[in-house]
């Protein structure tokens, strides 16, 4: 078979009830196989008796608490929750779920409040970009394909032609994922037609992926993008910034996962990592030290959103739980 396509956020102050711890964690002992995990994030003005009626809604339909992350930010009146339970969707089924977590949202004139059970609710579907390099794409592949990144990959979409024995394309037609080849140019985006591809993902990833998409698809998609680079900007920019950071003698090197914006890699940040380098690397073992990092970063940036760990604060920052 095969698939290759060529269609033409400030300081923190945590509290609990005027709260003074940021984790609080409950026992859980019952070895009922009946029960299921569920996660709830909660953002909204904040007051007192929000935790009080998040835990009443769960304690009241038989659920128990398995840990609460609260962050109230100093001096801004907003308050951000993030629940783990566990309950039994015979005594609380999923409609009635979302209809109680409805009402408490009305109740606290909520700016977001979202609840998941994986075990229950669809996977989210995924699309990945990616160009030549493809470290992060094949990672992020190899990672899916083992169980380890609750999502489902409906398609891959490069500007660059993979030929039809390359790792990707082979691995691809093993699961049934179609490859799109899209050629840009300075003046082809190809945007029309990416948006066509994608526009029944959750949300899409940007596995090195070398295009800087304009405002308008940015609008016209309306969903999260998560993009991947390496921390040596903007020291080290164009071609070759490996090369340039290991002849400058760098003794840091990092990797940024963020969320696409309009600005060029100026997207609220949800994860960073760094790893020290030293006058023992060559240029081989220091560009594997950063691909390395890439990989996890984007990686773990995935996972944190798909667990519902991301939540916007201000305007250029994120809480992650």
């Amino acid at each position: 078979m095969n698939l290759l396509v060529s269609p033409n956020f400030g300081p923190q102050v945590s509290k609990f009830a005027k709260r003074s711890l940021k984790s609080v964690k409950f026992p859980f002992g019952s070895s009922s196989n009946s029960l299921v995990h569920g996660i709830h994030v909660f953002h909204c003005p904040d007051e007192v008796g929000i935790v009080a009626k998040l835990s009443d809604c769960i304690a009241s339909r038989g659920g128990n608490i398995l840990n609460a992350d609260v962050f109230v930010p100093e001096d801004k009146n907003v308050f951000y929750s993030r629940s783990e339970f566990a309950f039994d969707p015979a005594k609380w089924p999923r409609g009635e779920m979302d209809e109680d977590f409805f009402k408490l949202s009305k109740m606290f004139n909520a700016m977001k409040s979202v609840v998941r059970v994986p075990e229950i609710d669809p996977k989210y579907k995924i699309a990945v970009l990616a160009s030549k390099q493809d470290h992060c794409l094949v990672d992020l592949l190899h990672r899916w394909q083992n169980g380890r990144l609750p999502v489902d990959v409906t398609s891959v979409i490069s500007n660059h032609d993979r030929g039809p024995d390359a790792h990707v394309i082979r691995l691809l037609e093993r699961h049934g994922i179609p490859y799109y080849y899209l050629p840009t140019t300075m003046g082809t985006k190809r945007e029309v037609e990416i948006l066509k591809l994608v526009h029944d993902t959750d949300f899409l990833v940007l596995a090195r992926y070398m295009q800087v998409f304009s405002a308008e698809f940015l609008e016209s998609y309306g969903k999260d993008i998560i993009n991947i680079h390496h921390g040596l900007l903007p020291s080290f920019k164009g071609g070759s910034p490996s090369k340039q950071a290991f002849e400058a003698g760098v003794k840091l090197i990092g990797a940024t996962s963020h969320f696409v914006s309009e600005g060029l890699d100026a997207g609220p940040i949800i994860e960073q990592m760094v790893e020290r380098v030293s006058h023992r690397d060559n240029l081989r073992s220091f560009i594997q030290k950063s691909e390395d990092l890439e990989k996890q970063c984007l990686a773990k940036a995935i996972k944190s959103y798909c667990e519902l760990r991301v939540l916007p604060y201000e305007k250029d920052k994120t809480v992650v739980f």
